[in-house]
């Protein structure tokens, strides 16, 4: 079951909304059919969606959509978050073709406090099938880049992602938990060599479908395991590059394949490993043949690579398969992860107080501003009217300049104060008619991402 969105006090003001689909609350075979295809991020079903989104809630202010190969994660800004949610979910059942009921009881919902942890978790890689794996943070950046660059998002996420960037970055700078991490690929590959020792089997090849991110990590743990690879992407020459750069260009351990040898290949060898992008599955069972030995397949892909096999001599592990990836990181989740999530508590509590200074931050140095933009003013008119002395215009300065530091020492340590309030905004607003001050010049870059160069 997802968990319950708190009703939020108030007029529907505005805040964060997350909603995830991930190992931990959805099964594979609904995890490929919410899948949205990399290939198609800049001209397909991600844009699309993310359109009629918005276009259909105009409650929405911004949304992120993250996609990878074990989640599917919905980040968004906006007013009276829960019909924000069904509004998502339904959307969500009707384009990827699931009971939107069903969908609703199996998602994890967060508002507001719960989200921002949440996305915190998820950038630092708590959340992932192998908790401390780095690949989370770059497609979190690729995501937000896209998202950014289309306009579904601006200075709402993007405040919330650069605080998650800090937060992750902090997490394994204090943490060992991105130490020796294992990676799906790692367990799959070290389970497919005790299968190998097992079974007695002679030639320690085996067939590596894909040459993206997954299939590298797939190639790069069997070369160090002593084996041969026989590589096969429907791009070629990408399966080149990626054969050079692991072989050294020796075609003695990488021999790359033509990829319509693939109905051929599988019949002929006991090991494969696919993980490719397809949004459909590439090894069909009219292509598998009987054969006197066994054969031992692993689908790192999602959605799935392989369809489910109808001969017995074919044993068929999926990502779900391996939950010795578990296993395999729960000393190191113990050890680390308590300290991981007292950081991003931490990181947590720091979001909202700084989203809460923003508004005083920019305030007090307008303030300065005018009492030093007066300050100069003034001494410059009486030394052009004879009042004062111009060689002693510096040290005046310097006396004037201590004068409004004093002055407003106090003010600004009250207008701190309310910074944390729920009365902050009435005040601060109070103060800004009062001193004429104009919003938008004084906050126009208090949002600033480290990853948005567009705001530099």
């Amino acid at each position: 079951m997802g968990h319950t969105i708190e009703r939020l006090a108030g007029e529907h003001p505005a805040g964060y909304l997350a909603l995830s689909f991930s190992h931990k609350n959805t099964e594979i075979s609904i995890r490929e059919k919410l899948a949205f295809d990399s290939n198609e991020a800049t001209s397909g079903s991600s844009k699309d969606f993310l359109q009629t989104l918005k276009s259909q809630n105009p409650s929405i202010e911004e949304v992120l959509l993250l996609a990878t190969c074990n989640r599917v994660e919905i980040y968004i800004y906006g007013c009276d978050l829960e019909t924000i949610a069904d509004v998502v979910l339904d959307l969500l059942a009707k384009t990827k073709g699931i009971d939107a009921k069903y969908l609703k009881e199996i998602a994890d919902i967060y508002t507001d406090q719960g989200a921002v942890h949440h996305v915190f978790c998820v950038a630092s890689s708590l959340d992932s099938i192998v908790v401390g794996e780095t690949q989370i943070a770059g497609q979190l950046k690729s995501a937000y880049k896209f998202c950014f660059d289309n306009g579904f998002c601006s200075k709402n996420l993007t405040r919330l992602i650069h605080f998650a960037f800090r937060c992750a970055a902090q997490v394994r700078n204090s943490t060992q938990i991105s130490q020796n991490a294992v990676s799906v690929a790692s367990v799959a590959v070290k389970q497919a060599n005790a299968i190998f020792e097992q079974s007695g089997l002679s030639d320690k090849i085996a067939i590596v479908v894909g040459a993206g991110e997954m299939g590298v990590l797939a190639s790069k743990h069997l070369l160090s395991c002593g084996y041969r690879i026989l590589l096969l992407n429907r791009n070629k020459q990408k399966a080149l590059a990626l054969a050079n750069e692991l072989d050294n260009g020796s075609s003695d351990l990488i021999e790359v394949r033509n990829f319509s040898e693939l109905p051929t290949l599988i019949n002929q060898y006991p090991l494969l490993f696919s993980a490719t992008s397809s949004p459909c599955p590439i090894i069909l069972n009219s292509m598998t043949e009987l054969t006197d030995f066994r054969r031992f397949w692993f689908d790192l892909a999602v959605p799935r690579d392989i369809e489910k096999p109808n001969i017995d001599n074919i044993f068929l592990f999926s990502v779900d398969d391996l939950e010795q990836v578990v296993y395999e990181n729960l000393a190191n989740r113990q050890k680390n992860t308590t300290q991981a999530y007292e950081i991003i508590g931490y990181y947590t509590l720091e979001f909202f107080r700084w989203l809460q200074s923003l508004g005083v931050e920019p305030l007090i140095k307008k303030l300065r501003e005018l009492a030093k933009d007066a300050s100069l003013k003034e001494l410059d008119r009486a030394i052009k009217k004879g009042f004062l002395p111009k060689e002693y215009e510096e040290n005046v300065a310097k006396i004037l300049h201590s004068a409004f530091n004093v002055f407003l020492h106090q003010p600004t340590i009250t207008i701190k104060k309310f910074a944390d309030k729920e009365e902050a905004d009435p005040i601060i607003e109070a103060i800004k008619s009062v001193f004429n001050i104009d919003e938008d010049g004084i906050f126009i870059n208090r949002y600033k991402c480290e990853y948005d160069t567009t705001l530099n």
